[in-house]
């Protein structure tokens, strides 16, 4: 894409989400995504119905009247957005791909954000972090992530999921909520979902293409290279109703590994597929982390 067409689909975007953060995202962002604790705000006058163990006691017997302690939520929040960058994520067999879903997903949580006065800061990576942007707010700031997360041309082409969790985990002094945005074509990092989901809150979001989990039947034999490494190739025949089946079998495999993996960290996740809705998943995932607090 040239400049204008990314400030045109950056434009899209916007304006898109723009309008579903207003109605929808905002409200459950922040009833879902809770502040880092409670702030001491001021000591006043005790008034009939106030809680009794709000009471400070050095005060009261200073003033020989009761006095409390009132504390607020301290709200504000940082987000941070991990994207995946590999070569993968430039695949799309329909009308858009992966790397286009994860610039609407990356736009949802950052404007959602803003709009809870939460700073949002974005780690582009491969196989190394290749672009990081520093949390801050304003319009412009997310429109940078925006633009960043569709047109960033990548200079590597492998995945590191394990890497740039712990370089979250080095930048991300306090805790905050980590969006870790990928397609999971990766292996070896079990251990840093579980080590980054006991500092923060920790969201994978899986984005699939459906011809990446089941290969059409064609009349074709193909030499296909391997998305992230140029010295790997395979011959495909697509002619083949057996060869489909196991490439089919190989990739759930994989899913169910990922799974597992998220499972195991106690880590709820969102699944996106780029031939359908971008946002349902997202609502739905809102809609059931907030029945789950509410329990």
């Amino acid at each position: 894409m040239n400049t204008a067409e990314i400030l045109k689909k950056v434009r899209q975007i916007e304006i898109r989400t723009g309008q579903l953060v207003s109605e929808t995202f905002a409200g459950q962002y922040q009833s879902v995504f809770k502040g880092r604790g409670m702030e001491f705000a001021e000591v006043r006058e005790y008034v009939p119905g106030d809680d009794i163990r709000s009471i400070d006691w050095n005060v009261t017997a200073r003033f020989a009247k009761p006095y409390i302690k009132r504390y607020v939520e301290e709200r504000e929040l940082t987000l941070m957005i991990l994207c995946d960058m590999s070569a993968s994520q430039f695949f799309g067999s329909g009308p858009k791909a992966k790397n286009e879903a994860a610039a609407e997903l990356s736009a949802m949580f950052a404007f959602s954000a803003l709009k809870n006065n939460d700073k949002t800061g974005l780690l582009v990576f491969t196989d190394a972090t290749e672009l990081y942007i520093p949390p801050r707010k304003g319009k412009n700031h997310i429109l940078r992530i925006i633009r960043e997360v569709l047109a960033y041309a990548p200079r590597r082409k492998a995945t590191s999921i394990a890497g740039t969790l712990d370089a979250a985990n080095r930048l991300m002094k306090r805790k905050g909520i980590i969006i870790l945005i990928s397609d999971f074509i990766a292996a070896g990092y079990e251990k840093a979902l579980n080590r980054t989901a006991l500092r923060h809150d920790l969201i994978p979001v899986y984005i699939s293409d459906r011809l990446e989990k089941a290969l059409p039947v064609l009349p074709a034999l193909i030499n296909a290279d391997a998305l992230e490494n140029e010295d790997r190739s395979f011959l495909a025949d697509l002619s083949s109703p057996e060869f489909s089946a196991k490439y089919a079998q190989a990739r759930r495999r994989e899913s169910a590994a990922m799974e597992k993996a998220f499972k195991a960290a106690g880590l709820e996740w969102i699944s996106v597929d780029t031939a359908g809705s971008i946002y349902d998943p997202v609502v739905k995932f809102f809609k059931a982390r907030r029945k789950k607090i509410k329990l």
